[in-house]
C-alpha cells in the first residue's frame, strides 16, 4: 500500500469503481475523502454563497421535484424578473453577512434573447461589489453563454439532476443531452461550471453512483458540485418519497469529494432539515461550500446566525474570494484505488 495518498484527476471512472467506493466501510470512506480534501483545500475553510431568485415560478418544465413548475399546485406564485437595483441591494446585504459568491436564479426553461441584457446588467453591478457572480437561468445557447461571460459572470449553474438511467423517471420535458449541450456552451465561453444533482428522489445507490460518475467523467470537472437533498414540497410528484438515510447522504458527499478532488462540493438544498451533527459529518466528508441565508429559491435554508454559530462550534471560517488552493499532499496513508476490487 502506498505511503502517500494519491487522488489523481480522472475522467474515466467506471460504474463499478464508484459503487465500490460507496460500499466501503463508513470510517474508511470518510478517511479517504478527508485525505482528498486536504490534498487541495484547507479543511477549516468553507466557501459561502447566497442564492437569490430573481424570477420565481411559472416554469413550463415538469421536473418532479420542483415547486416552481407551472403545472403543479404548490402555492408558488409566478413573478416577473426583478429590477437590477433590487438585486444589487440584496447582494450588498449578502456580502455584509459574509457571502463571497452571489448566485441569481430564474425559473426559465431557457431565457429569451431579450432577457439576457437585463441579467447582464445585474451581473455587472453585483460583480462591481467585489462578489463572485453565478447565474442559473436554464438552458443556454452558445451566444447567450458568451454574452453572460462578457458581462463578467464567473460561474454558471446547470445541474444534471440525476443519473442518466433514472432521468426519464423525474423529467420528461427535456433530455440529459440538453443539459450536456448547455454545459458545453458554458465551458466554451470560458465560464466556470457549477453542476451537481439531487439525491433522495427514490433513486437507488447504483443510480447515485451513476450521477457522480457522469459528473466526474465530464470533459472538465465542475468547479462547484452542489449536492442537494430532496426538499419535498406538497403538490409535486415526489412529495411523499421515502427519505434518504442520512449516512447515505454523507457517503454521497464523500464519494463526490474523492471523484472530483479539486471541486467545491456544496451542501445545497435540504440543509434546513439537517442536524448540526449531520452537517459536521458532511464537512468531515469533504463538503466545503454552503448556501447562506434564510431562503434557497423557494425553499427554506438555515438562517445566517445559525450558520455562524455552527461555524464557530466547528472551528470553521468562510473561505476568501478566489482562494488559492494548496496542492501539497497531506500525510494520509491510503489511496483511492486500494480495496476497490475487494469491495465490489
Amino acid at each position: 500500500m502506498p505511503e502517500v495518498a494519491d487522488f489523481p484527476i480522472r475522467h474515466d471512472w467506471s460504474r463499478a469503481e464508484v459503487e465500490a467506493l460507496f460500499a466501503l466501510p463508513f470510517p474508511e470512506l470518510l478517511h479517504r475523502a478527508a485525505c482528498a480534501h486536504r490534498q487541495h483545500f484547507d479543511p477549516t475553510q468553507v466557501q459561502v454563497s447566497t442564492l437569490l431568485s430573481v424570477k420565481t415560478g411559472g416554469c413550463p418544465e415538469d421536473c418532479g421535484y420542483c415547486p416552481q413548475a407551472a403545472r403543479y399546485h404548490t402555492g408558488v406564485e409566478a413573478t416577473k424578473l426583478m429590477e437590477t437595483a433590487a438585486v444589487v441591494e440584496r447582494a450588498r446585504q449578502a456580502k455584509a453577512a459574509g457571502a463571497t459568491r452571489f448566485c441569481m436564479g430564474a425559473a426559465w426553461r431557457s431565457p429569451k434573447d431579450r432577457d439576457i441584457p437585463k441579467v447582464a446588467a445585474m451581473i455587472r453591478e453585483v460583480k462591481a461589489l467585489g462578489l463572485e457572480t453565478c447565474a442559473t437561468l436554464g438552458m443556454l445557447s452558445s451566444a447567450q453563454a458568451q454574452a453572460l461571460k462578457d458581462a463578467g459572470l464567473d460561474y454558471y449553474n446547470h445541474n444534471l439532476d440525476t443519473d442518466p438511467e433514472y432521468y426519464g423517471d423525474i423529467i420528461h420535458t427535456r433530455q440529459v443531452q440538453d443539459r450536456l449541450d448547455t454545459l458545453a456552451h458554458v465551458r466554451a465561453a470560458g465560464l466556470k461550471t457549477c453542476c451537481g444533482g439531487i439525491v433522495g428522489m427514490g433513486e437507488s445507490r447504483r443510480q447515485r453512483a451513476g450521477l457522480l460518475q457522469t459528473l466526474a467523467n465530464l470533459p472538465a470537472h465542475p468547479d462547484s458540485v452542489p449536492i442537494n437533498r430532496l426538499v419535498q414540497v406538497e403538490g409535486t410528484p415526489l412529495h411523499g418519497t421515502v427519505e434518504l438515510d442520512p449516512f447515505e447522504f454523507v457517503r454521497t458527499i464523500a464519494v463526490a469529494r474523492i471523484l472530483m478532488p479539486k471541486s467545491m462540493v456544496r451542501l445545497s438544498a435540504g440543509r434546513e432539515t439537517m442536524s448540526d451533527e449531520l452537517q459536521a459529518l458532511c464537512f468531515l466528508a469533504g463538503a466545503n461550500s454552503i448556501f447562506y441565508g434564510e431562503k434557497l429559491l423557494t425553499t427554506g435554508n438555515p438562517d445566517t446566525a445559525h450558520d455562524q454559530a455552527l461555524f464557530a462550534r466547528l472551528g470553521l471560517t468562510p473561505m476568501p474570494v478566489a482562494e488559492a488552493h494548496d496542492d501539497s499532499i497531506s500525510a494520509c496513508v491510503t489511496t483511492v484505488h486500494a480495496g476497490i476490487t475487494e469491495a465490489t
